[in-house]
Formats: structure tokens, sequence, C-alpha cells
């Protein structure tokens, strides 16, 4: 097995604990235990963590952001992290640049060209869908035409693009124009042995006085219009119009106080706990509270890493009917066939809720396919196969 040492931008707040991070925290530990040396280069803010090289931008004290989302201080806080990408890239001369988000990408290609580097874009959605779906500069058709051109842009900047969907992969050949060669499907993973059923959560139960009559629903991600938030609080009153003993468990961050003012003008905050921000180390322990999981994100092509998780404990998972959910759960998922609908989203709830058979059966067959499918060793191995091929055509070229 051929090993690589390693440069990751990443131009985001590293460690936040979401579904981002989470994902270049779990890549860079499976690549390092297949001997790769990794040093990721990132935001002065987020959190440090064991074991992992992290380079940082000089302190931006005005700046705190750690939720996702597009800012205009982005502008001055990536041209910061090329200048320090550039100058750990000449000391620690990395066989190759991995790039995640696009801004990622962008600092890399440049990073590349004055270190001659091979640049590997670890796309996660599109940048034209994150602008949009963050209502950011909303309605303004010429930024929007013009975020479309740099993503189309940058999408051809990198030796190789992989990404974590099928219909990820079509987009960016049918809609940006990569060729088939260029673009490389990765999937996401779970660490099964962190995410696992049986781990005690009596304790955390008290603490939260979660009621024990109660069927538990839990959520646990950024809490935004984007990943669904909005309908899923609008669908609780429909669910508990006909079934009285369930609780929601809401998990994340931002806006939790925009979110319980909401669920308290809908007349439902005393049937909803909001814990706020959950430690990624503490995940799976919060996830085992409940009984069904919901993950009702909006985008249809967007990986959905948090369903990963959901399965790996062994719970049965309510999502959206869309190509991504489909590809990660299969048959053993629970679909609102209406995306975006409340009273859709309600009715699958409803389904998996009243039927306990059905719900153990599927979490345990979800905790099976995890474990067989979706491991992170095999995305590092996917991923290592990329770089070798990515080295090996420049040597060719040169």
């Amino acid at each position: 097995m051929e090993t690589y040492n390693i440069l990751m931008i990443a131009p985001t707040p590293f460690f936040a604990d979401r579904g981002c991070h989470v994902q270049i925290y779990e890549e860079i530990k499976s690549l390092q235990k297949l001997g790769c040396n990794v040093t990721i280069c990132t935001y002065h803010n987020g959190r440090n963590l064991p074991n992992l090289k992290i380079e940082r931008i000089m302190n931006i004290l005005w700046y705190n952001k750690l939720e996702a989302g597009p800012s205009l201080h982005k502008i001055y806080l990536d041209f910061l992290l090329f200048i320090k990408s550039l100058r750990i890239a000449l000391k620690i001369k990395p066989d190759i640049i991995h790039g995640h988000l696009h801004e990622g990408a962008l600092i890399g290609f440049f990073v590349g060209k004055f270190t001659k580097t091979p640049l590997l874009f670890d796309s996660q959605g599109s940048l034209t869908g994150e602008v949009k779906s963050h209502n950011f500069l909303n309605g303004n058709k010429l930024f929007h035409r013009f975020m479309y051109l740099l993503e189309k842009r940058i999408n051809n900047l990198a030796d190789i693009i992989v990404t974590q969907s099928t219909d990820m992969v079509n987009e960016l050949k049918e809609k940006f124009g990569i060729p088939e060669s260029r673009v490389f499907l990765t999937l996401d993973g779970v660490d099964t042995d962190e995410f696992r059923p049986g781990l005690e959560t009596m304790d955390l139960r008290e603490e939260l006085s979660i009621p024990s009559d109660k069927k538990i629903v839990v959520y646990l991600g950024l809490l935004n219009g984007y990943q669904g938030v909005d309908c899923l609080l609008k669908a609780i009153p429909i669910v508990l119009e006909k079934k009285s003993d369930v609780h929601f468990l809401i998990m994340g961050y931002p806006n939790v106080d925009r979110y319980k003012k909401m669920a308290d003008d809908l007349g439902i905050l005393d049937s909803i706990t909001f814990t706020g921000r959950v430690d990624y180390k503490d995940a799976a322990r919060y996830i085992l509270l409940g009984d069904i999981a919901v993950s009702p994100k909006l985008s249809k092509t967007e990986a959905n890493g948090k369903v990963y998780n959901y399965m790996a404990c062994g719970l049965p998972v309510v999502v959206f009917d869309t190509p991504v959910n489909r590809e990660i759960l299969g048959d053993l998922g629970i679909y609102a066939k209406v995306l975006g609908d409340p009273e859709s989203l309600a009715s699958a709830i409803l389904q998996i809720a009243n039927d306990d058979e059905l719900a153990e059966n599927l979490g345990t067959a979800s905790r099976k396919r995890v474990v067989e499918n979706f491991s992170w060793d095999n995305v590092a191995m996917r991923l290592i196969s990329c770089y070798k091929m990515m080295i090996k055509c420049r040597k060719i070229d040169n």
C-alpha cells in the first residue's frame, strides 16, 4: 500500500461539531491508519483535536462564526488561508493537495501552481446551491450568475474531484461539464465502533429529563431551514394530533432560540427538548436516546452524513425521498414522499412510530448495512486510489 504526504486545505472553522467537519476529521483518521501523513490548514477558530496536525491562520479577533454558510469575511480569511497553506506546502513538500469545499479547491489550485503539486477537490455540494439555500444576496440574479460561473471554473481546476453521492457525480458531469474520467464517488462513512447500539445513556436521559413513557424522535445536526428543521417543526403538531405519546429531541446549533420561539408559537414547545450544540465525541449517546431518527434535509444532491450515524446506532430513519437518501438507505428508509412538505414528513414519522416491529427490524438491518458497506476505511482506500492516479498522470505529463 502506497502512502502519501498530504496537505489538506479546509476553509472553515475546523473543528466545530458539524457534518462537513466530521467528514474531514474521519477522512484524516482513516488516511493516517493507512500510513499517510496529513497536515490540515484551516481558519483560526474551531478547536484542535488529538493526533491531528492542524495549522491555523492568524487570529482574527472579530470573527468567531462556527456555523455553516457564506460570509463576506471569508474573502480575507481565504486569502490568509492561501498564505498559510503556501508556507506549509513549501515546508512539508506534499505529494497531494486535498482541498475541501470550493474555496479550498481554489486555494489549493494556486498553492499547487507554486509547488507543482496535483490537486484533489473534495466536493461536498454545489457552491451555487449553498448560496441560494442560505439566502445570501437573495434575488440578485447577476450575483448568482457570477457564482455559477465561478463554481464551474473551480470545478475545472482540480486534477480529480471526489464526492459523496451518485447524484452529485451526475450534476458535476451534466451541469458543469466535468469529464467522467475526473469525477469519482467516494461516499461517506461512519465509525461503527463509536456509533453503535448499547451505549449507556441513563445519566444523559435523566440530565435532559427525557420522558420514559413516550416515543423519542431524534434529530442531530445544524439547525436551519436548509436542513429541513422548519419543516420538521411544522410536522410536529400534525404528529401530536394523531399520536400524543411522541417527544422530539432536537439537537444542534445555531438558531436554538429562534426555533424555540417557533415551537412556542406552534404550541409544541413542551413536546420538544432542545439540547444546543453536541460534542461529536458524545454524539452517539445522544442519538441513542431516540427510538426513531429523522433527517429532513431538503437538498436533492448533497450528502447526508447524519443518516450514516443514525443507522450505525441501530435506529430506523425517516427522510425525504431523494436519490441521495435512497443511495444510503436503500429499502430500509421510511420515506416522506413530498420534498419539504410537513404533512408528508409527519405521515412518515407516524408510520414508524405506530409499528414497533417494523422499527426494530429496520434498525437492525440499517446497522448491518452500514457495517458492511459504509466504513471510513473504504473511503480512505478510494482516496488513496485517486491520489495514486493523480501522481501517475502527472509523471506521464511531465
